[in-house]
């Protein structure tokens, strides 16, 4: 059985949704965010070191960080969602499972955190509006005619790139990237991510 400690309002539904997809038994542990400071609680860091989420319990090993276990994920249950090795789909699969962690979400978190500044961030924003309108650009030249990222069905690349996608819309940006929000209202549809919406908690 695969555990899976849950954060809400966090990346991790993603994992949650991905194991749906695959038709994979697992438990969610939940953990909910402190309502005064939105940080996970303190009892994540009895999990993992950085007290985060989402983190996955395996064959008894942990294993962190979102796009990693993606990998682990498909590669165990779900080899049929990542495109064969060597060929330019793979590179191009490789290239986006990155970037979806080490690239898109550098903006996003500092368009959250320097908001938290008021007055004192505002010499910020106008970079981290441009760099967001950047990399929201590069989303959606890349997608596919099918809707699609990778594949022209559901791969890994759709399930990591699901959460900054979605903040498209959630920043009112939703009408400048009509291939973007349709991508998020697709996934959004489907069952498989309704029933991880339910499993962890509507989060």
């Amino acid at each position: 059985m695969i555990k899976v400690h849950h954060l809400n309002r966090s990346r991790s539904l993603r994992i949650l949704w991905l194991l749906e997809e695959l038709g994979v038994d697992y438990d969610v542990i939940r953990y909910e965010r402190d309502a005064k400071t939105n940080l996970a609680p303190p009892e994540l860091l009895t999990v993992h070191p950085l007290g985060k989420s989402p983190v996955i319990e395996i064959d008894g090993q942990m294993v962190s960080e979102s796009a990693a276990i993606v990998e682990v994920l498909c590669a165990l249950y779900g080899p049929h969602l990542v495109p064969d090795a060597g060929t330019p789909e793979h590179w191009h699969h490789l290239e986006l499972m990155h970037f979806a962690e080490g690239s898109v979400m550098t903006p996003i978190l500092l368009n959250l955190y320097v908001g938290l500044l008021g007055d004192a961030g505002a010499p910020l924003h106008p970079r981290i509006q441009n760099e967001l309108t950047n990399h929201f650009d590069y989303m959606e030249s890349v997608l596919r005619p099918s809707g699609h990222f990778v594949l022209d069905d559901l791969s890994a690349a759709d399930i990591v790139l699901s959460f900054p996608a979605g903040i498209v819309g959630r920043l009112g940006r939703g009408d400048d990237y009509p291939g973007l929000t349709s991508f998020t209202q697709m996934i959004e549809a489907r069952p498989a991510y309704v029933r991880a919406l339910e499993a962890g908690g509507g989060s």
